[in-house]
């Protein structure tokens, strides 16, 4: 059995090499990258069966929980590092040729580390070790935002930093309160016992920890950060930041309120609050003429129909946001992707500036309809199923709070398509810049193979629609997540 410790330390490792492979040539760096993403990427395609079986314990160190710190592999988590790995790999290969100016080594070592921060958030079985991955994760998102070392992205860093610094101490704060209620930092044992604990400061760290996760995580009003950092990160950073960076953030929000505390009694408010999120996000994405702008607020739109959908509370509901995470990632990081040479091409991140770039760019342009297709919903994209079963699950509660909420996810659909629509129209305008030329093959291939995926699982989502409704009893069956990791050993 692969030890799936590895997920985490292959990337810390390689981002520790980095400074020494410098040392050789300045060019290794980025091929490093590249290599441990597809180890990780590797590592999650041969744990896939096995957790299938049972879920894995891995005790570091060989201490037992509640004493020591474990690692816990189910479906669900691992899910989330297929993501993370994936993404990451298909970013790498992008970045091979897209990155070619600043420090380059810095870069890719911050890279790194921001995949062994997210993977370690969805693998840790440990609240304060879930803080220390989530504080590494963030730190380099502040720094790879910056990466351009221009005033836009400073700025974004910044305004980043702070926010998300207010969150982490939130989270800290948060992760005292448990710690003093419960007397231990173990996610299971502490959930096996929180029922019992009778304070209103249980409340107040439940508060806090939504919150400090939920700015990461993109909730409104939590997501002020978000529109400037996605806009002005490079390109590589944006889809990764959109593509799973946010729904890490999202994971901690879902673990800690499902898992740890079992506050089912919130959920309507979680729902309430993933529709504000979702009319916030695409009402303001509409009003862009930045395209990367435009894609951010989109983000804002989908993290918060994935948040509703979780909302539902039934496996049906959980298992179509779980499907909706995985629609966003290959959407929004094709998106994103393409974005980067056409704005590149184009000299301009305005929309009006790319009128007819879809005639000069076909193979990039007609990838980037394939993911905003996907995005809005449209069959036969992976974006239809996903979409199809949140808004089935939520019509099945016949709980006339859900019928409502799903009239304001077919608005959003509706706004979507509108600026979707509106910035397609000026791609494949038929006027514009002559000179433009097809992006590189090194960045057509991790796009061509997002665009194939979107089509592949649109067409047959059955491929990925078993595993995803064992994630979803998976993350429901909390006893079993309390037992396994302290029962089992």
């Amino acid at each position: 059995m692969v030890n799936p410790v590895l997920l985490i330390v292959i990337p810390l490792g390689g981002a520790f090499a980095i400074p020494l492979f410098g040392f050789i040539s300045k060019h290794i760096s980025k091929y490093v990258s590249l290599i441990v993403a597809l180890g990780m990427t590797v590592i999650v395609g041969i744990l896939i069966p096995e957790v299938l079986n049972n879920p894995i314990v891995v005790k570091i160190g060989g201490f037992k929980p509640p004493f020591g710190i474990n690692l816990f592999v189910s479906p669900f988590s691992l899910f989330f590092a297929g993501i993370i790995s994936l993404l990451g790999f298909l970013v790498s290969i992008y970045a091979i040729r897209y990155i070619k100016e600043g420090d380059i080594d810095k870069y890719h070592l911050l890279f790194l580390l921001f995949l062994a921060g997210a993977t370690g958030v969805v693998l840790t079985g440990d609240i304060f070790n879930m803080f220390v991955f989530f504080e590494i994760l963030c730190i380099s998102s502040y720094a790879l935002v910056a990466y351009n070392r221009d005033k836009n992205g400073v700025e974004a860093g910044i305004k980043y930093l702070i926010q998300g610094s207010v969150g982490s101490a939130f989270i800290l704060i948060g992760i005292a309160l448990l710690y003093g209620l419960c007397g231990s930092l173990n996610m299971a044992d502490i959930a096996s016992q929180i029922h019992s604990v009778n304070s209103p400061l249980l409340s107040l760290a439940l508060f806090l920890f939504i919150t400090g996760f939920g700015v990461e995580g993109a909730i409104f009003p939590l997501n002020g950060w978000l529109p400037d950092a996605h806009s002005s990160a490079p390109s590589t950073i944006s889809a990764v930041l959109s593509g799973f960076a946010i729904e890490v953030g999202l994971y901690a929000v879902l673990r800690i309120v499902g898992t740890v505390f079992g506050a089912t009694d919130i959920l309507y408010f979680l729902a309430g609050l993933g529709i504000f999120t979702l009319l916030i996000g695409e009402l303001s994405a509409f009003k862009q003429n930045d395209i990367k702008r435009l894609l951010a607020y989109s983000s804002i739109g989908q993290i918060g129909l994935i948040l509703f959908a979780f909302s539902v509370g039934t496996p049906e509901g959980i298992a179509g946001g779980l499907f909706h995470v995985l629609s966003h990632a290959l959407s929004k990081g094709l998106l994103f992707l393409a974005a980067g040479y056409m704005i590149y091409k184009a000299g301009s991140r305005e929309i009006g500036k790319m009128k007819g770039i879809g005639l000069k760019m076909p193979i990039t342009s007609f990838c980037f309809l394939i993911a905003a297709f996907s995005l809005v919903g449209l069959p036969p994209f992976v974006g239809f199923p996903s979409k199809f079963m949140i808004i089935k699950s939520a019509l099945l509660t016949a709980q006339g709070y859900f019928f409502f909420l799903v009239g304001a996810v077919l608005l959003g659909t509706v706004i979507e398509i509108s600026y979707f629509f509106k910035l397609l129209q000026n791609i494949f305008s038929r006027t514009g810049e002559e000179k433009i030329d097809e992006a590189p093959l090194g960045a057509l291939i991790p796009i061509v193979i997002l665009a194939v995926i979107i089509l592949a699982v649109g067409v047959y989502p059955e491929i990925v629609s078993k595993f995803l409704h064992l994630a979803a009893y998976d993350f429901m069956d909390r006893m079993g997540y309390i037992n396994n990791i302290l029962g089992a050993l």
